[in-house]
C-alpha cells in the first residue's frame, strides 16, 4: 500500500504545511496503482503464500502461483498455478514467499528480472538471500522494477554499503512481519504445544524420522 499510494510520503508533505493550490482540494506528486485487475504472482504458494493471495484477490486482483507443491482446490476463475516462467512475464506484482534452499538462492537476479514486466513491484517476506541484491538495485535504479518492498536482506543487520539503502523506490523494514503480539504468542504456543506433545510420547509436525 505504500508503494502504491505513497502515503508515508503524502503525510510528510501535508506536516510540512504544504496545501492544495486556490482550484484543488487535494495535491499528489506521484501516481496512485489501482491493483483491481492486475496480476499478483507468487512464488511459494504456501500457508503464508496463500494467505497472500486471499488478500489480493480482496483488492480484485488475479492470482498466479508457483510452488513445487500443488492444491487443485485452491484453483478458481481468480487463482491459477504456473511455471516461474510464465509467472515473472504476467505478473504486475511479485510476491515471494518460500523458503531458502540451494534451487531458490538468487532466483532474483539480472537474468530473471530481465523476464519481468516494465514496471513491476517486487515484495520479498521472506529470505533476502532469495535475491542478488546488486541485480535488483540495477533495475530499480533503471525503472525495469518500479519498486520493492523488503523486509529481509542478505545480511542482517543490514550494512552500510548495501546498494538497495541507495536504490531508487526501495522500502526497506528491519525483518518485523512477525513482531505482532499476537503473532509472536501464537509462535510461543507452537513451541509449546510441540514440547508437551513430544514429552506425551505423541510428538506432531515431525520433519524427519528422529
Amino acid at each position: 500500500m505504500e508503494i502504491t499510494n505513497h502515503v508515508g510520503y503524502h503525510d510528510a508533505e501535508v506536516r510540512k504545511g504544504r496545501k492544495a493550490g486556490p482550484e484543488d482540494w487535494c495535491f499528489w506528486d506521484y501516481p496512485s496503482i489501482e491493483l483491481e485487475n492486475k496480476t499478483m504472482g507468487i512464488v511459494g504458494a504456501g500457508r503464508i503464500g496463500q494467505i497472500m493471495a486471499r488478500g489480493a484477490q480482496v483488492f480484485g486482483m488475479n492470482v498466479l502461483a508457483y510452488d513445487t507443491f500443488k492444491n487443485p482446490a485452491l484453483e478458481s476463475a481468480t487463482f491459477k498455478y504456473c511455471e516461474l516462467d510464465e509467472l515473472l512475464e504476467k505478473s504486475d506484482v511479485i510476491s515471494l514467499h518460500c523458503p531458502l534452499f540451494p534451487e531458490t538462492e538468487n532466483m532474483i537476479n539480472k537474468d530473471s528480472i530481465a523476464k519481468m514486466k516494465d514496471g513491476v513491484i517486487l515484495i520479498n517476506n521472506s529470505r533476502g538471500a532469495l535475491i542478488v541484491e546488486e541485480d535488483l538495485a540495477d533495475a530499480l535504479n533503471s525503472g525495469k522494477i518500479y519498486a520493492a518492498g523488503l523486509d529481509a536482506v542478505r545480511n542482517e543487520p543490514i550494512s552500510e554499503d548495501n546498494p538497495l539503502l541507495a536504490a531508487k523506490n526501495c522500502f526497506i523494514t528491519p525483518h518485523i512481519s512477525w513482531t505482532a503480539v499476537e503473532g509472536r504468542q501464537r509462535l510461543a504456543t507452537f513451541a509449546i504445544d510441540n514440547v508437551k506433545a513430544f514429552l506425551d510420547g505423541k510428538p506432531t509436525n515431525i520433519v524427519n524420522e528422529v
